[in-house]
């Protein structure tokens, strides 16, 4: 089969990657949530996108240099051996840009612990698991919820409103917000703009709480795909200083009641294995692990 690659040219290419992820869904961590990922800074220089084609111009594997999360995104048609070239092409782009605003020291990729294929070719290409490697050590779970029995609605304390995103409006105040969660410049305004405008994006699923000052202070984000009934929560944050509320937990409930009333049967969340605040929250709310997910690095010294 005679293939060839180009980078990204628009929002007809994104919607395809989309396309050929949900397609070979079960072999991709990412990808209800892929709207908000292909959303994000990375994609507005083009070659830190590289796509893949088979002679009929059908799109059959892609990669991104995904700046914001440290990592390198990908899919392709598990039928073909693409992924060494994907690869390949990830690593010659990470030491292109390793002195730019795009690059970073160290890249990372996220592989399930039985896909024992790509996990030879990520130590091939020089990767090394993070699954034990001392005080720093560091994996994922891929965590789902299939109860059908009711969400139970957490409510806020007097004077706290849960609603939803007004629009454009309040980007720059969410901007605000999420920065402050995670303690990071990462989420930007036209981040944030492109996910309202990707066709996937629902309002109704754009979850926030606000202070009875008027103040955002938690948010969780949800995406669904009605065609597989299929949904995923990210990101789902709460301000340091209102924690002691539980707001998280009353944005997740409301987030995953909305989601079951659209007809979800199956939610899916990423998160980190060790049994950290987030994990046991999403316990709390039925979900189970069902992939152990391996997080491997590559270092990229300037």
């Amino acid at each position: 089969m005679a293939l060839h690659q180009r980078p990204f040219r628009s929002n007809q290419d994104k919607y395809a990657m989309f396309t050929l992820t949900k397609e070979f869904a079960a072999t991709n961590l990412h990808v209800i949530d892929l709207p908000y990922r292909l959303s994000s800074w990375a994609l507005d220089e083009p070659e830190n996108v590289q796509l893949w084609f088979d002679e009929e111009e059908k799109l059959i594997g892609w990669a991104v240099i995904q700046t914001p999360f440290w990592t390198i995104d990908y899919a392709y048609h598990p039928s073909l051996k693409l992924h060494s070239e994907i690869l390949a092409w990830a690593d010659a782009r990470a030491h292109a840009i390793v002195d730019t605003t795009y690059g970073h020291p160290a890249w990372y990729v996220m592989v399930f612990d039985d896909q024992t294929q790509r996990i030879r070719d990520l130590e091939a290409a020089g990767f090394t698991c993070q699954a034990n490697v001392g005080d720093n050590s560091w994996s994922k779970v891929l965590m789902r919820r299939v109860t059908f029995e009711p969400v139970k609605l957490y409510h806020p304390p007097a004077g706290y409103t849960v609603r939803s995103l007004k629009g454009q409006e309040e980007i720059e105040e969410y901007v605000e917000l999420h920065r402050s969660v995670f303690e990071s410049k990462n989420m930007t305004s036209e981040w944030r703009r492109c996910t309202l405008e990707h066709p996937d994006y629902r309002k109704d699923l754009d979850v926030l709480v606000e202070s009875p000052d008027g103040k955002l202070v938690a948010f969780c984000v949800c995406w669904f795909d009605p065609a597989s009934s299929m949904g995923h929560v990210e990101p789902l944050g709460c301000h340091k200083n209102f924690r002691k509320f539980a707001l998280g937990r009353v944005a997740l409930s409301h987030g995953l009641h909305r989601l079951q009333s659209l007809g979800a049967k199956e939610i899916f969340v990423e998160t980190d294995s060790y049994r950290n605040t987030a994990f046991r929250l999403y316990e709390f709310f039925d979900f189970e692990v069902i992939k152990n997910v391996l997080v491997y690095r590559k270092d990229y010294p300037k």
